[in-house]
């Protein structure tokens, strides 16, 4: 992809740095604007949170948390061409296995070890998909009691109400996307 048209961060310590995307069509790349829109959603939940970022493609989503003051994000995604996108996006920031974990495996098949305490779950999953979230979310100490979902979704798709275990807070339409905050039921 030319250098004009990567994606960048929009705000925080890596404000404008550009991302390598992963060619083809297997992973989509989550607009600049819908993630600001996101962020700006999020005002308070972000400083210093633990942030699960599920389906992560280029890493986009928990870079721009990163950059906006998130502690640390895990990072977990399938596909060999956006997994080797997003572990030079997060060298190109400086991040050490202290602020960004990437695990390469299906999203529905991350296993949570029980004490990650995250505060902000990212989940952009490809729009064919509707069982997105890992069964294992909802084990004792992997979740804190105050933690928001945040889920990208096609404009055209109204949101659930409850999603297994979580209870939608509020939504918006950017273009063909859809912006939905859960928190916890």
């Amino acid at each position: 992809m030319p250098a004009s048209h990567r994606p960048t961060i929009t705000g925080g310590a890596f404000r404008g740095r550009r991302l390598d995307v992963p060619t083809g069509r297997t992973t989509r790349p989550t607009r600049s604007l819908v993630r600001q829109a996101l962020f700006n959603m999020l005002t308070g939940v972000v400083p210093d949170a633990r942030v699960l970022d599920l389906y992560s493609g280029s890493g986009a989503l928990g870079l721009e948390a990163l950059s906006r003051g998130a502690a640390f994000v895990r990072f977990v995604e399938k596909d060999r061409r956006a997994l080797a996108a997003l572990e030079r996006n997060v060298a190109s920031c400086g991040l050490g296995p202290d602020r960004a974990q990437i695990l390469a495996v299906d999203a529905l098949r991350y296993v949570p070890l029980g004490d990650e305490g995250y505060t902000l779950v990212n989940a952009d999953p490809p729009f064919v998909r509707e069982d997105a979230l890992p069964e294992g979310l909802e084990q004792p100490g992997v979740l804190d009691p105050e933690a928001v979902l945040a889920w990208h979704a096609p404009a055209e798709r109204p949101p659930a109400e409850r999603v297994a275990g979580w209870v939608l807070d509020r939504s918006r339409l950017h273009g063909r996307s859809a912006l939905h905050l859960y928190r916890r039921a």
